[in-house]
């Protein structure tokens, strides 16, 4: 027997797919795989460097529950260098990964019945988390012509007197759009009419960002600090998914819950990899501009092929590394056997299993008019896996 808990949630259909496109390759079946949320890179080496040199120099032990003071005061002098935002090591906590930050900090605020907004389409993860939690997801949707981001009039309406909290992700998974600091500002003044409602603030993209500079909603409006429970890490921005590495920053009394709920369900993070952590903040920012670089180039390329495409339309993303193409003119499609595409879900799975591109269904963030493809992968195979979408959507007739 399993707990209601677990039967009551969803697996990740991001790592569903991922794991079938690698079974696939394994039976030796070619499949180029656009949707891991992984960056192609290696860690940088000053950052590899730091880590060898900790594991030379005996650091094997436990560490503090919430993470290094020397790590915390990295983080901290790094929000004030690049967001302008004010904290203290104490109000960090250091954890297995930003995703570890985001559901223990729901773990943390979210009492039963309590609802959390969360604008579609989103990352797969957050309305699980919240459901872990055992509060409501209240799922908004946003539309592609505004770039599929809330607006102020949307936040203000489904807000009622269980809101708990928002989730706001930027940039983006799976979109890729990035709120501009007028943006944020106007969901901000929205919220201080609610001093009762958190806004988790997922930014761990925020070094993958193309045409403007990321804008924390704290440095939008100062006014929101109270409320903000600020989420990042080092897995996308410095190609450091393995190390498993994030933290939260955001009030005391927050920050003093989640870490109780760490002392009981991990303790602190690696060791090891909170020396490089460190490292990493205290470092040059030369070899992620470089590979923000290159996803950009990446970027640009995909969204122009995307949208040569008949019956595709694509924005061009600001940040992250992930488009999301909306394709439900080949909703209703029928395949060459004569099967009916309904879903995003089947065409994926038809995309995959016929022309061994594999992408995830926009079913799976809320949003079923599209699907998400990540281009964290080199450009060669990119312009590879383009062709083959291609091939496999006009293979489906109306």
């Amino acid at each position: 027997m399993v707990s209601q808990r677990a039967n009551s949630l969803a697996a990740s259909e991001t790592l569903k797919i991922t794991a079938l496109a690698k079974e696939m390759k394994r039976a030796g079946k070619q499949v180029i795989s656009l949707s891991a949320g992984e960056p192609d890179f290696k860690t940088p080496d000053y950052i590899c460097e730091a880590a060898i040199q900790a594991i030379r120099d005996g650091h094997h032990g436990y560490t503090m529950n919430t993470g290094t003071p020397e790590l915390r005061e990295a983080i901290a002098s790094k929000l004030k260098r690049d967001n302008a935002l004010d904290y203290t090591p104490e109000q960090i906590i250091v954890s297995n990964g930003a995703k570890q930050s985001v559901g223990f900090t729901l773990l943390a605020t979210v009492n039963n019945g309590d609802e959390v907004i969360i604008p579609a389409p989103y990352w797969v993860s957050y309305p699980e988390m919240v459901k872990l939690a055992e509060g409501i997801p209240v799922i908004v949707k946003t539309s592609f012509e505004h770039q599929y981001k809330l607006t102020p009039e949307q936040l203000e309406s489904a807000i009622t007197d269980k809101t708990r909290a928002l989730i706001l992700c930027s940039p983006s998974n799976p979109t890729g759009s990035c709120y501009t600091a007028d943006e944020l500002k106007a969901l901000a003044a929205v919220l201080l009419k609610h001093p009762n409602i958190y806004v988790i603030s997922d930014e761990i993209y925020e070094y993958i960002v193309f045409d403007d500079e990321h804008v924390s909603i704290g440095q939008a409006e100062p006014a929101i600090m109270p409320q903000l429970l600020l989420i990042n890490g080092f897995s996308k921005g410095f190609a450091m998914t393995g190390w498993r590495l994030g933290y939260l920053a955001g009030p005391s009394d927050v920050v003093k819950a989640v870490s109780k709920i760490q002392s009981q369900e991990t303790s602190a993070p690696c060791t090891i990899s909170q020396m490089a952590g460190e490292a990493a903040y205290r470092g040059s920012l030369d070899a992620v501009n470089a590979m923000r670089d290159s996803f950009k180039k990446r970027r640009d390329f995909v969204v122009d092929a995307l949208n040569a495409i008949p019956g595709v339309a694509c924005f061009r993303p600001g940040g992250a590394f992930y488009v999301f193409p909306e394709i439900s003119a080949y909703l209703g499609t029928k395949t060459p056997d004569g099967q009916t595409i309904t879903t995003s879900t089947e065409l994926v799975m038809y995309l995959l299993e016929n022309f061994g591109i594999a992408t995830v269904p926009g079913d799976a963030f809320g949003e079923p008019g599209g699907i998400r493809l990540s281009y964290a992968i080199a450009m060669e195979d990119l312009q590879k896996a383009v062709v083959q979408l291609k091939e496999g959507l006009l293979s489906l007739q109306k």
